[in-house]
């Protein structure tokens, strides 16, 4: 029986989703399925527009049997470190596979390329191509000089497979395939990516076909508004910005700068862009400001149980796995996250932070508290 892992976001749970996890249960029918999810804030800056209690929810529904928390202080980071936190709550799991989607589902190709970003001349070239002022995705095309198009879930299987390299985990990946049109914005095709069904609610369009109908209501409207404000406010009074991830190279400056002449989020975000600065950095930055995440954060272990069913509370006695979250700076971040989330979504997630409680799904469907 294999132990197998995920990783995701779930922003929002969408076809795609469910297709990943039927695909592993129809090959994989008596595996256990470990879920590591990211909650309130997400790896490209983003803000969920479902909760994480939510989010937790939907999973059990649909075949996970244990969720894990990747917690906000690692979730909001880059592909590398996003990857590289996940693998390890993962591997503490004791899982020993790990599926993911592909655009170019070859395995072969990605642990290839992840080989070589791992040495020592491509980091160098990395540096140099930084240097001359090219953002980093383009820096890595460069730097590997393959014929190679980056897509998004390709260069995070990349990141988990170096993790495991690096850590020298025991761990089998495998890979199920992306469809073309996956983000393609004007693709009617029932399975697309999350960044296309949010692009399509921003702009007014129906998504209903593209999630299942117990996920569509329980989406949620984000203040951007709000966190703007927010956002101005720390800006105009903090006087050490440059303590905060991911603000380097003097773009502190460029944020005092351009503050006051911005009316919203992507009206700044325009102002301030540069080559080395892309929305995803700025939006991870905007997030590590606001929640005084700084350069010297904590490396420490975060186990935490967000819920689990029969088939998962069975696995968790059988394998003696024990949390260990309390006390933590991480757990901290985690309470702290929850605060603004709430401020911006009008939710209350605060209670499902400080309960401690990880959800139970009873084989009969229903959802109650352990």
């Amino acid at each position: 029986m294999k132990t197998i892992g995920i990783i995701a976001e779930y922003n929002p749970f969408h076809n795609g989703h469910l297709y990943h996890i039927d695909k592993i249960k129809e090959q994989y029918p008596d595996s256990i399925i470990i879920l590591a999810l990211n909650g309130y804030f997400l790896e490209r800056g983003e803000i969920s527009i479902l909760t994480k209690e939510d989010k937790t929810k939907i999973a059990l529904e649909n075949n996970i049997d244990i969720v894990l928390e990747l917690p906000t202080l690692f979730g909001t980071q880059s592909a590398d470190t996003f990857a590289d936190k996940s693998i390890s709550i993962l591997n503490n799991f004791n899982v020993d596979t790990i599926i993911f989607g592909s655009e170019c589902n070859s395995i072969d190709i990605l642990e290839s390329i992840a080989k070589k970003q791992l040495s020592e001349e491509f980091q160098e070239n990395v540096k140099t191509y930084l240097n001359d002022g090219i953002n980093y995705p383009t820096a890595l095309a460069k730097a590997l000089n393959i014929d190679f198009t980056f897509n998004p879930n390709d260069l995070l299987g990349i990141s988990y497979i170096k993790s495991a390299i690096i850590n020298n985990y025991n761990i089998e990946f495998l890979t199920i395939k992306r469809t073309n049109s996956y983000h393609d914005i004007k693709s009617n095709e029932k399975i697309i990516s999350a960044s296309n069904i949010r692009e399509k609610l921003k702009n007014n369009i129906d998504i209903k076909i593209y999630i299942p109908d117990s996920v569509y209501t329980k989406i949620i409207n984000i203040h951007t508004d709000t966190y703007f404000k927010l956002l101005k406010a720390k800006i105009i009074t903090d006087e050490d910005l440059d303590t905060y991830l991911d603000v380097d190279e003097g773009i502190e400056y460029r944020l005092k700068k351009y503050i006051n002449e911005a009316t919203s989020i992507d009206e700044f975000m325009n102002l301030i862009k540069t080559k080395r600065y892309t929305y995803n950095k700025l939006n991870r930055m905007f997030i590590h400001i606001i929640l005084g995440l700084k350069k010297d954060y904590p490396n420490e272990e975060y186990l935490r149980i967000l819920g689990f069913n029969n088939k998962g509370q069975e696995y968790l006695k059988k394998n003696k796995i024990k949390e260990n979250y309390k006390g933590t700076r991480c757990y901290h971040m985690e309470l702290k996250g929850s605060c603004l989330y709430d401020m911006l979504s009008n939710q209350d997630t605060y209670h499902l932070e400080i309960k401690n409680r990880p959800l139970f799904k009873a084989e009969e469907k229903d959802l109650q508290t352990k």
